[in-house]
């Protein structure tokens, strides 16, 4: 039965599209803060134009009739006229042509600008929005009605500042909470909109762990539910190839124990024979001599290659025990060299190395790995020994011919050769075997080479137990 996949679950693995999410929340928000921004920054410059233009056609009219009542004060009786306007909360400023200036309050008497009062000559009437002591006045100058005389008027504006200054406050603030309520919003719609990503993104990754019968719920009437659909047909596909796939690995596994183990019987007999016949060689005829000799090592040669057979097969099953216990690797590596004979071809170096695992199994994969040395690099073979972290490194280096590069990836796999490389009379499963013994060890074997220097085979394996290699 298909596991139907509800809500992404789990702590560990769990797949959000955060970048995404991220994405469309701030390309929301952008859209919500260009817009508002927009409709605040119009709005007050529109109220801010119609506040300064409705004042300075309100002041225009005022000063037009100012300058009417103007033309008859002459130069002795300006002071009390232009003093009327600071009872009214303006101020004022009368200059004559002799030079003669009187002004209403002497703290507003700024310099005149000679834009506005060129204008004044020549009889218009002109404004003029300045700062005077920080505080902000709208000039209106003007000439009276046949006098030489030039009148400024300074109305003070600072309540439509003010009312502005409130209204530009009220708009940011109102723009900064639209921007946190599309924030708000941005999150949920993104969420809700990328939730089925999320369920996928959760689904693919069960998926990628084995667990092949995740399905996703499909129904709605969308993009999300066809693809949804599409989803669950790929996984159902995928899932059959690997049902079959997996049933053709298990036969073809059945299969090569099963003949593994039913040479083995025979294969008994003939080694026996073999061994019998070796001891008499030397009474056979000379024409027989021969054939006998070539009998009895292809006998050997197919009981190592059963015998090989046999254990790739219990690996496989991942039915083989791992006994660890304390073990000095330079001892190891010693002794296996001593017995077989290879101390004048062989050296070792490097520090001590004491690793908690199967000596059995360390001893068969450097049995392989410099055994194949002692072939193909004669003489000059080298095996250090190291820690390297949480971990103990093995290096067999010989001097042979190398492998070339399009064979190094191939080296580890079954039944395959190179003639540079591993162009000897063994089964080719030597390396393989060596390395499902490094990984049911935890650990892992490599190797590097340069053709004409010669090849590097380094193990590496864990120095204590680890919780990822299980006892079998």
């Amino acid at each position: 039965m298909a596991r139907q996949l509800i809500r992404p679950g789990g702590r560990r693995g769990r797949i959000r599209p955060a970048g995404v999410r991220r994405r469309l929340i701030v390309a929301f928000v952008l859209v919500a803060a260009v817009s508002a921004g927009a409709l605040a920054a119009a709005s007050y410059l529109l109220v801010r134009q119609a506040r300064l233009h409705g004042s300075l056609a309100t002041k225009t009219v005022q000063a037009k009739e100012d300058l009417i009542l103007a033309a008859s004060i002459p130069q002795r009786e300006a002071g009390g006229f232009v003093s009327g306007y600071e009872r009214l909360g303006a101020h004022a400023v009368m200059i004559f042509a002799g030079g003669g200036r009187v002004v209403s309050d002497p703290r507003v008497n700024p310099p005149i600008d000679p834009e506005l009062r060129r204008l004044v000559r020549h009889g218009m009437l002109g404004y003029q929005r300045i700062s005077v002591r920080g505080l902000p006045y709208l000039v209106l100058a003007g000439r009276p009605p046949r006098s030489s005389a030039q009148l400024y008027l300074f109305f003070p504006e600072q309540d439509i500042e003010r009312n502005l200054a409130q209204l530009r406050d009220t708009l940011a603030a109102a723009w900064i909470s639209v921007l946190l309520l599309a924030a708000l919003v941005g999150r949920a719609l993104a969420r809700r909109t990328l939730e089925p990503v999320a369920r996928a993104s959760e689904a693919a990754r069960l998926m990628a762990g084995g667990r092949l019968d995740t399905r996703l719920p499909a129904g709605a009437a969308d993009e999300f539910g066809v693809w949804a659909a599409a989803f669950n047909e790929m996984a159902e596909a995928l899932e059959a190839k690997i049902a079959a796939l997996s049933a053709a690995q298990e036969r073809e596994l059945r299969f090569t124990a099963n003949v593994a183990h039913e040479l083995r019987t025979p294969l008994t007999a003939l080694v026996a024979e073999a061994s019998l016949l070796s001891g008499h060689v030397s009474e056979l005829p000379a024409a027989a001599r021969r054939p006998v000799e070539l009998l009895i090592a292809d006998v050997g040669r197919l009981r190592t290659l059963v015998d090989e057979l046999m254990e790739i097969s219990r690996l496989d099953a991942k039915s083989e025990p791992v006994q660890r216990q304390q073990v000095d690797v330079r001892s190891l590596v010693t002794a296996l060299i001593s017995a077989r004979g290879w101390e004048e071809r062989v050296t070792v170096d490097g520090e001590p190395l004491t690793l908690t695992t199967d000596p059995r199994r360390v001893e068969r994969i450097l049995a392989n790995l410099v055994g194949n040395a002692v072939e193909h690099g004669g003489r000059d073979v080298r095996v250090r020994t190291c820690t390297d972290g949480a971990v103990g490194r093995v290096d067999v280096a010989d001097a042979g011919p190398g492998i070339r590069p399009e064979h190094l990836p191939h080296v580890f796999e079954r039944f395959y050769k190179a003639d540079s490389a591993r162009a000897s009379p063994g089964s080719g499963l030597g390396l393989a075997i060596a390395l499902e013994n490094a990984r049911l060890l935890g650990g892992n074997l490599g190797v590097s080479s340069q053709v004409e220097r010669g090849s590097v085979f380094r193990l590496t394996l864990p120095l204590g137990p680890t919780s990822d290699v299980s006892e079998r």
